[in-house]
């Protein structure tokens, strides 16, 4: 199977790959603008599985121009995509009046509009000839009716509109064998976590969240089609 994970230079990323790779016949596309972590993860799945195949690729998702080039890239080591998954994100916490353009723009760039323009690449290199599985991570702080926090109207509305996105996508790619889920996580102890809340302790490590997205990703796109399925501890 053919997979690609965004975001996958650390945190829950890092952990699917490592995950994922376990199974030789994966082949696995690792995406994040780092790379001397992503060498690093395929350092770290060889010694974990001498059979894994992981290829890292250096792409700044927030640059269109680099995302342009994304396809041709991912193209030189497999023609075909089974599994998607838009793991990468940004976040910024501020209070709401100290929000620039240039922080909304960012946040919007990073969680939807690089997400919008890698599927579009992607798109013609999708397996059709099985049910393919497109899975957008967003948070539950976009999940409609889940308690929100001050500080992350842009994060947390950024990831409303992925969600809004991936039951767009459902509805439009049906009948193409195409199936587009959302899951809107829960705090997970992650870098990115500790940079917005620091000190914060949360529930769920990293490699436990990757675990279960790993499986949603394998399994889920038999069962459901444009769903949000909120991936949290609590009531939203």
């Amino acid at each position: 199977m053919n997979i690609i994970v965004t975001g996958a230079s650390r945190g829950i990323g890092y952990e699917l790959v490592k995950l994922l790779s376990a199974d030789p016949n994966n082949t696995i596309i690792a995406i994040s603008r780092n790379s001397q972590k992503l060498e690093q993860l395929k350092k770290d799945c060889t010694s974990l599985n001498i059979s894994s195949k992981v290829i890292p690729i250096a792409c700044d998702l927030s640059d269109k121009s680099a995302i342009d080039n994304l396809h041709s890239e991912i193209t030189k080591h497999i023609k075909t995509v089974t599994v998607l998954i838009n793991n990468a994100g940004a976040i910024v916490n501020k209070p709401f009046a100290e929000i620039t353009s240039e922080d909304l723009e960012y946040i919007y760039n990073v969680n939807v509009f690089s997400v919008v323009r890698l599927i579009q690449k992607i798109l013609p290199i999708i397996d059709t000839d099985q049910r393919s599985h497109i899975v957008n991570i967003s948070s539950i702080g976009g999940f409609q009716g889940s308690l929100k926090f001050a500080g992350l109207s842009a994060y947390s509305s950024s990831k409303a509109a992925l969600a809004c996105l991936t039951e767009c996508l459902a509805e439009e790619f049906k009948e193409k064998n195409i199936a587009f889920n959302c899951l809107a996580l829960g705090a997970t102890q992650t870098e990115m976590l500790n940079e917005a809340f620091p000190g914060y302790k949360a529930p769920l490590t990293a490699a436990q969240m990757a675990a279960f997205i790993a499986h949603f990703s394998l399994t889920a796109h038999q069962y459901m089609n444009g769903k949000i399925i909120p991936v949290s501890l609590s009531n939203p």
